[in-house]
């Protein structure tokens, strides 16, 4: 059978190494996570299966959260229950999973922030640093396409780190707003729910991590507004409570 594919370029062989590396153990480790196949691997280009399908809207955030719990909650039971978020993931092959709180701590420093900004999040980050590990996929409304008949299929996980339960969501929960602009925040609580739901070995993620999560997000993607669909800056469309 010949596929149709989509071809995503690199600038080395490593990078290469390690997006095929990332996409394998997400195959194994978390499920029900669905990804395009790999179709054909080059020294410096990965072709994978093209996905007909439409990006994330609103309506999404409490079916792609569940499915998110799912796969974070799967991730723990088979590979990450002794990672910790300090410290990078070892994965076979001798390539690793990025640790959470080295790779912030270098975006933190790379991006212009006012003070009070940066020690807000470098507290956030060793508050966190020693709770369970889950992964982060930059989950944003481009990264999921749903199809037409209604699967759900991750792209572009090229990037992937280790990250505390619930931070992956609070992203889609940021750039959903960024995209769309605001929406209730009942569609937040409704997400949370359906993401928790998932979590029976690990405990739920309280709504107040949830949006700590969502502020730090706010500070390592406010450099790309106006770029790839954020149109609106997150402190003008968190989410709230609807007038009546």
């Amino acid at each position: 059978m010949t596929w149709r594919t989509f071809t995503k370029t690199y600038t080395s062989p490593e990078a290469v190494r390690r997006a095929v590396a990332h996409h394998a153990w997400l195959e194994r480790h978390a499920q029900p996570l669905c990804l395009p196949r790999i179709v054909e691997v080059q020294p410096l280009s990965v072709a994978s299966e093209f996905i007909h399908g439409r990006h994330l809207g609103v309506a999404d955030l409490p079916r792609v959260a569940n499915m998110l719990g799912r796969a974070h909650a799967t991730a723990w039971r088979s590979d990450l229950r002794r990672a910790r978020l300090d410290t990078p993931h070892l994965l076979h092959g001798g390539l690793t999973l990025p640790d959470f709180v080295s790779t912030r701590m270098a975006a933190l420093r790379r991006d212009e922030l006012a003070s009070h900004e940066r020690a807000a999040a470098v507290r956030l980050l060793h508050e966190h640093r020693d709770g369970a590990a889950a992964f982060y996929k930059d989950t944003n409304p481009r990264n999921v396409l749903i199809t037409g008949d209604g699967r759900m299929v991750a792209v572009d996980v090229d990037d992937l780190t280790l990250a505390p339960f619930g931070y992956d969501l609070a992203k889609l929960v940021v750039t959903l707003a960024m995209t769309y602009g605001r929406y209730p925040l009942q569609l937040v609580e409704e997400a949370l729910a359906a993401y928790n739901h998932q979590l029976d070995a690990v405990g739920p993620v309280a709504f107040d991590h949830l949006m700590g999560f969502a502020e730090l997000h706010d500070l390592l993607t406010r450099r790309y507004l106006g770029r790839g669909g954020y149109q609106y800056p997150w402190p003008t469309v968190r989410p709230c409570e609807e007038e009546t």
